[in-house]
């Protein structure tokens, strides 16, 4: 639906103007102090870089975009688990473990975790899936037994699974996020460096298409996510 004169308004993540919906008529009212001359910016809701891309065309530069996102497959922990498998007995256990998850519905065959600037969105299904992954035997049966229900622990309050939390997480936990994000950086094709490297090249930079430009901002601000995630968990 379009709406005339809202729709001339650009977006920031760091808006200055909201929509307001009335039973008679529509507003645009700021939101804090506008100078005279200032560009007014409406908001076109709490997206990523590549949503933005994907649903109007254009990406904000980082780290301008506070809603800045990415996902990572789920089945991605579990290749990385799996990694670390020495038995044939830990991988029957592991994958039995991956199955009680998807029992529970905290996991899917095609789910994603959600990971943006300030930590873990999708945090209650990636705490239990870090939890869980990494119990031992006897740990996963009282678990299973209990059919996913345990007592609160004096540490249940991590499971929020900010970035001022994510270092204080168990150091099995840690390793298994850390090599999780390792296995997502290998979907691209180029590194961080090369990234930085054109970001710096301001005449480069300059010579890229729209499309070179936004694909670049995309993948910059999600390796930036991940590379501090990286960090988190060494």
């Amino acid at each position: 639906m379009m709406v005339p004169m809202a729709d001339i308004l650009n977006h920031v993540a760091n808006h200055n103007a909201n929509l307001e919906f009335t039973a008679e008529c529509l507003k645009m009212v700021s939101i804090k102090k506008i100078n005279g001359g200032e560009e007014i910016f409406n908001t076109y809701g709490q997206l990523a870089n590549w949503q933005l891309l994907h649903m109007y065309g254009f990406t904000q530069p980082y780290p301008s975009n506070t809603h800045e996102a990415l996902d990572i497959e789920m089945h991605l922990v579990y290749d990385a688990a799996m990694q670390a498998v020495k038995t044939e007995e830990e991988k029957k256990l592991l994958a039995e473990k991956w199955e009680f998850l998807t029992e529970l519905e905290v996991i899917g065959e095609e789910g994603d975790f959600v990971i943006g600037q300030s930590g873990v969105l999708t945090e209650e299904e990636l705490y239990s899936t870090l939890k869980v992954l990494s119990m031992t035997m006897e740990e996963f049966e009282e678990y299973k037994a209990n059919d996913g229900w345990e007592e609160e622990e004096e540490d249940d309050d991590i499971s929020s699974l900010t970035n001022s939390v994510i270092p204080k997480l168990k150091p099995a936990w840690k390793q298994l996020l850390h090599n999780t994000v390792r296995m997502r950086l290998k979907s691209y094709s180029s590194g961080l460096k090369e990234e930085e490297a054109t970001l710096a090249n301001v005449e480069n930079y300059r010579q890229l298409s729209k499309q070179e430009h936004d694909s670049l901002q995309v993948r910059y601000a999600q390796k930036m996510i991940l590379h501090r995630l990286l960090q988190l968990t060494v």
